[in-house]
C-alpha cells in the first residue's frame, strides 16, 4: 500500500496531467490542507469538555488545537462573545497525509455501517467535507477511557477548480466515495 503523497507523486498526478490536459505539474490539482473541527456545548460543563476534546484532537492530528471563540452574542445559545465553543486544527504538509492516510485506510471502514462517503459530500470548488459522528473510530483513542463521544468534521481543501476535478482527484487518491444512485421512475 502506497503512502498518500507517494501515491499523488506517482500515479495521481501524471494522471490527472493527461485526462485534464494541462502542461504543468503545478496546474494538476492537489491537496493543500486538512482542517479537523468539533464543537460543544459551553453550557454543560464546558471547561471539562474542553480539555477532554482538546487531548483527543491532539492524539488524533498530532497537533495541538486551537480554540475557536463566539463572534457573535446569542441569548438563545447562552452565548458571549470571546466565549470558547468549539476547537480546530489545521495540518498541512507530512502531518496531513499522516492524517489523511490513517483516516482513509484505517479509521473510516471502523465506522459504524460505513459504505463509501456520499459523492454530495464534494463542493462546487471540489473540497471534501466529511462528518464523523464518532471520534473512537480512530485506532489512538481507547475506546475504555473515553467519558463522552463527540463528533467532528474534516475539510478537505484542494486546488481543483470544479466538483469534477476535485471528484477526480479523490477517486484516484483512494478515497471510498461511491458512485451516484441514478432513481429510478415509477
Amino acid at each position: 500500500m502506497l503512502l498518500l503523497k507517494e501515491k499523488y507523486i506517482k500515479e495521481v498526478l501524471p494522471a490527472l496531467k493527461e485526462k485534464l490536459g494541462y502542461k504543468n505539474d503545478l496546474a494538476v490539482p492537489r491537496i493543500t490542507k486538512v482542517v479537523v473541527n468539533s464543537g460543544f456545548n459551553l453550557t454543560t460543563g464546558g471547561d471539562k469538555i474542553q480539555e477532554t476534546l482538546a487531548h483527543d484532537l491532539s492524539l488524533m492530528t498530532g497537533q495541538k488545537p486551537m480554540p475557536c471563540q463566539v463572534k457573535k452574542p446569542e441569548a438563545s445559545f447562552k452565548t458571549r462573545k470571546g466565549m470558547v465553543n468549539g476547537l480546530k486544527v489545521t495540518l498541512r504538509g507530512q502531518r496531513m497525509y499522516d492524517f489523511l492516510n490513517r483516516l482513509v485506510h484505517i479509521s473510516l471502514p471502523r465506522g459504524r455501517d460505513f459504505r463509501g462517503l456520499p459523492e454530495t459530500s464534494i463542493d462546487q470548488s471540489g473540497n471534501l467535507n466529511i462528518g464523523i459522528k464518532e471520534h473512537i473510530i480512530f485506532p489512538e483513542i481507547s475506546s475504555e477511557h473515553v467519558k463522552k463521544i463527540f463528533g467532528f468534521q474534516v475539510t478537505v481543501v484542494n486546488t481543483a477548480k470544479n466538483h469534477k476535478e476535485g471528484e477526480m482527484l479523490f477517486r484516484l487518491l483512494g478515497f471510498p466515495i461511491k458512485l451516484k444512485e441514478k432513481k429510478e421512475k415509477k
